[in-house]
């Protein structure tokens, strides 16, 4: 009886195993057009070579063709990660196909007096959606503050756009990758000549992910800080200033 019950674990587990890596195969082809596009940069922000993607027919082809697959997929069939890594890679391969539509731009909020977010759309399972609402209607909602990691703005102070797509199978994984990526690098948290912490806007914007108040925030960045930085925020434990850049997240000509 207990190599039966052993058996059917394991065939629920390989089944899973297996549903995951079709739901995962569907975004193959984003993680093409990242491998060719996304340009890894020494000073530790990832750049996208927006210019490249524009040249190409064929590659503006594929990324269309992507986002579509989502038009009339019904995303009930589909588990809580799998939907989270999918409305994810929806967000950053319409956020890309904006600013490629656009290039050359100095930044995404260019043209606009706030930003492109609601009115940049596309459709998915029926109904179409704007980059707003997927972020702040639908990911959010999810209730995992590392959701910000795993957007991409087009921004240099923007967490990285990551080299591959999100996927169910080792998302976890990958958020506190994304999350620990971005806390240790400048553009997330730093310590002030005069004292305290000056740490991304992002955690103004959306601290109520993060928790209730300052010292939240503090303690989700200790939670991923490398054990140097991870001191140096306890002798600074207060945010005193907030910092973001606009700038776009380009890399002409495919360079770094």
């Amino acid at each position: 009886m207990l190599k039966t019950l052993i058996s059917g674990a394991a065939l629920m587990a390989a089944t899973a195993t297996t549903a995951f890596a079709d739901s995962d195969a569907r975004h193959d082809s984003w993680g093409e057009l990242l491998d060719t596009y996304l340009v890894a940069s020494a000073d530790g922000v990832n750049r996208f070579n927006y210019g490249g993607l524009k040249d190409s027919d064929e590659d503006r082809a594929k990324l269309d063709a992507y986002l579509d697959t989502f038009a009339d997929l019904d995303f009930h069939t589909l588990s809580e990660d799998e939907q989270f890594a999918a409305y994810s890679n929806i967000y950053n391969a319409l956020t890309v196909k904006h600013i490629t539509e656009r290039y050359p731009v100095r930044s995404i909020r260019s043209g606009y007096i706030v930003g492109p977010w609601k009115r940049v759309k596309t459709e998915i399972d029926g109904e179409l959606q704007s980059l707003d609402a997927i972020e702040h209607e639908i990911l959010r909602p999810m209730g995992d503050a590392r959701v910000h990691y795993a957007i991409n703005c087009a921004a240099w102070s923007c967490p990285n756009l990551l080299p591959e797509p999100l996927t169910a199978e080792g998302l976890d994984e990958m958020l506190d990758a994304a999350a620990r990526d971005y806390v240790n690098h400048e553009r997330g948290v730093s310590i002030r000549a005069r004292g305290g912490l000056e740490v991304s806007t992002i955690y103004k914007w959306f601290q109520e992910d993060f928790g209730d108040n300052k010292q939240d925030v503090v303690d989700h960045l200790l939670e991923y800080a490398e054990p140097e930085l991870a001191e140096q925020i306890k002798a600074n434990a207060r945010i005193r200033s907030y910092e973001y850049d606009w700038s776009l997240n380009d890399a002409p000509n495919g360079t770094s």
